[in-house]
């Protein structure tokens, strides 16, 4: 009787969870439509409704007049059931962008609060400032702090999940052993932490050029820094230390050279791009600025120049990887539009025989903010229905 008992609990945990699961996406549902996606009996589907609504997780949004007798009720999953938050840190370096983004969103995705500040890292402690910042998030939306159920923290450097340390990073006091735990604690709830670049793919692969690649890289040219993620069928690549795509690193010398030591951050990191603006007598405070100055004038030769260089990591990544695309994203290559993307195409035929398809990111807002917000809520959906299972 045990047994019977429990397998019963679990088919009824089941069938609330696979409901639950098409109520969040594509969501607005009937009873008959329910139950031709689950394939479950009338009755089934509606003790299933009628349990997920006593748990606040679905509620009625209307009633459906287009079909012969009564009105159908209308489901869909209660938005202020749970939310997401996700705080994406930025190293400011020499570009002046904000150093803080952060978004809130309910269980159906629609963002409740979203804000940029400036932190300075050297004068504040991390843990305060992400306290301080989810504070702003649930005064701005009005929502009680029991309610956030995950939070996705993106840093630009590779996260150690077995440590729980964040590596490679530049921003002050967020290298500290010990730190994602004493984030974890002040906030009350569950967190993750990405490196940027991945989530910038992340957002690529659900809201941009690469939807419907079986993989793809992400070459990431940003204000200052350089960064690769690499999805393989919808999964990203991190490495065991989380580090797989801090490209920037790569030596580009032999190891008797006598030259100056140096790598792809030397050779189109913000500073190179700089250095090669002044060469060619373009102005622009930031590099995205310079660059998008050189797309806008058609600067061939600066073009021409900064894409040679640009290659030389593409060269790399397609001969490893072969994959079917190659994004470039980032604010600079943002900024170089289809001008620089064409200049990246012609230099990558002179300079390899391997072949690839190159594009330029299709996300025009933030898509490191966007990628973790979605990190986020996939997260929060995930708990809820495993909560349900487990009930």
């Amino acid at each position: 009787m045990t047994r019977l008992a429990g397998s019963s609990k679990l088919l009824r945990a089941m069938n609330e969870s696979a409901a639950l699961a098409h109520l969040l996406d594509p969501g607005r549902l009937t009873r008959a439509d329910l139950r031709k996606l689950t394939a479950l009996s009338t009755p089934t589907i509606s003790e299933v409704l009628r349990r997920l609504t006593e748990a606040g997780l679905v509620n009625v949004v209307g009633h459906d007049s287009g079909r012969p007798g009564p009105n159908a009720e209308i489901y869909n999953a209660n938005p202020d059931a749970a939310y997401a938050a996700a705080i994406s840190v930025r190293d400011v370096g020499t570009s002046g962008t904000p150093a803080v983004a952060a978004a809130l969103c309910d269980l159906t995705g629609t963002i409740r609060a979203r804000f940029e500040s400036r932190v300075d890292f050297l004068a504040a402690d991390p843990v305060a400032t992400v306290a301080e910042v989810m504070s702003q998030l649930r005064e701005q939306a009005e929502v009680p702090a029991d309610r956030i159920r995950y939070v996705q923290l993106s840093v630009p450097g590779a996260y150690d999940p077995r440590t729980e340390t964040i590596r490679l990073v530049d921003v002050p006091g967020f290298a500290r052993p010990g730190l994602v735990p004493e984030i974890a604690t002040a906030l009350g709830t569950d967190i993750g932490v990405d490196n940027d670049v991945n989530l910038a793919a992340a957002a690529e692969r659900s809201r941009g050029v690469a939807g419907d690649a079986e993989n793809f890289a992400l070459l990431w040219i940003g204000q200052d820094g350089l960064g690769l993620a690499i999805d393989i069928n919808g999964t990203l690549l991190r490495g065991t230390r989380g580090s797989a795509g801090e490209i920037g690193y790569m030596p580009l010398y032999s190891p008797d050279s006598t030259h100056r030591k140096v790598d792809l951050q030397d050779l189109f990191g913000g500073g190179a791009i700089k250095e090669l603006a002044r060469d060619h007598g373009i102005a622009g405070g930031t590099p995205a600025e310079i660059v998008a100055a050189a797309a806008a004038a058609g600067h061939g030769p600066f073009l021409a120049t900064l894409a040679d260089r640009i290659v030389v990591a593409l060269a790399a990544v397609v001969a490893v990887l072969d994959p079917n695309l190659v994004v470039l994203a980032g604010p600079t290559a943002q900024a170089g539009g289809d001008a620089l993307l064409d200049a990246v195409n012609s230099a990558f035929r002179r300079a390899a025989p391997l072949e690839s398809t190159f594009a330029a990111t299709s996300i025009n807002d933030d898509a490191v903010l966007l990628g973790a917000l979605d990190a986020g809520l996939a997260a929060v959906r995930e708990a809820l229905i495993a909560a349900i299972r487990d009930s």
